[in-house]
């Protein structure tokens, strides 16, 4: 089934405790489209670089099967730059730099061949460049998800709301769900967001896993427990394009086989955080991919006998 991802292609400079690095490939979409290439070979990407955007960079994502036809690239601009630096919890950082460069005139255009999508990824941006995306599709997807961050409930709230009016599925962290909602309950938060309009929804708790609700149902995965984790940046997106990733490859979007895509997706971003960037997404094996899903299963599988 067609996947079209919408969002950023860009540079990253991070600095974590473990070691730091100069300008290296990342953006929503690079994340997402990678990750979920291990699961479904028909991507589309639309984004926007500068001509400062490496060849090498281009063949990375294109050596996923990841179509680049609606990447538009600027002569004479930079590409969208973002330097960070985590503190030694992992979960706080610093921003250092953000340069919008060619994101603050974006206007994605959909290429004709695009349009028949099944499935719909919104990677962080706008959102009225996401709602501009949808508007672009003379035929509904079968799935529409979004993602987005407090940035915009700050200075874009109406838009937001629309936006979020016009999805299935709204992927946020724990804070923008309590942000967005006005509750602290995540619970409580949950059921407000979902009056709002989407189906589902998935609240990210970063290293303490993923909740997934719909108005019935509420399902929990964990995290994987990590020896070590280098970079958390593009976690969040990764987990974002191995869930629908998967929904695309097995073409099932029941809330049962959502929660199989929570855990593949988890699995995904798992991968992410032990190199810096995109470095782990980049070449990993199918039995790498089914070996750290059994360590997902082996996590939560237990029998009990109730008395």
């Amino acid at each position: 089934m067609s996947l079209l991802v919408v969002g950023t292609v860009a540079f990253d400079a991070i600095e974590t405790p473990f070691g730091k690095t100069d300008k290296i490939l990342g953006g929503a979409a690079t994340y997402i489209g990678m990750s979920a290439s291990y699961f479904t070979n028909n991507i589309n990407l639309v984004s926007v670089v500068g001509s400062d955007f490496p060849q090498e960079n281009i063949d990375i994502i294109t050596s996923h099967n990841i179509n680049l036809d609606g990447m538009q690239i600027i002569e004479g601009q930079k590409t969208f730059f973002w330097a960070g630096k985590y503190h030694i919890d992992m979960n706080s950082r610093d921003t250092l730099a953000t340069e919008l460069n060619v994101l603050a005139d974006f206007n994605p255009v959909v290429p004709e061949s695009y349009k028949d999508c099944q499935f719909l990824m919104l990677g962080n941006l706008t959102p009225m460049v996401q709602q501009q995306v949808i508007n672009q599709l003379p035929n509904r997807p079968k799935l529409i998800v979004m993602d987005t961050m407090n940035f915009w409930m700050d200075i874009a709230l109406e838009d937001l709301l629309k936006t979020i009016s016009m999805v299935d599925v709204l992927t946020i962290n724990d804070e923008e769900a309590r942000q967005l909602s006005g509750e602290y309950s995540l619970v409580k938060a949950a059921q407000k967001i979902l009056t709002m309009g989407p189906k589902y929804l998935i609240i990210k708790k970063g290293e303490h896993g993923a909740l997934l609700f719909d108005k019935d149902n509420v399902f929990f995965a964990p995290a994987l427990p990590l020896e070590e984790v280098f970079d958390p940046t593009g976690a969040g997106d990764t987990f974002a394009g191995g869930f629908i990733g998967y929904l695309a490859k097995t073409n099932d979007i029941s809330f049962e086989n959502m929660k199989r895509a929570i855990i593949f997706g988890s699995a995904m971003a798992s991968f992410t955080v032990e190199k810096f960037g995109t470095e782990k997404l980049h070449g990993l094996s199918k039995e790498e991919i089914n070996n750290r899903i059994a360590e997902f299963v082996s996590l939560v599988q237990f029998d009990i006998n109730l008395q």
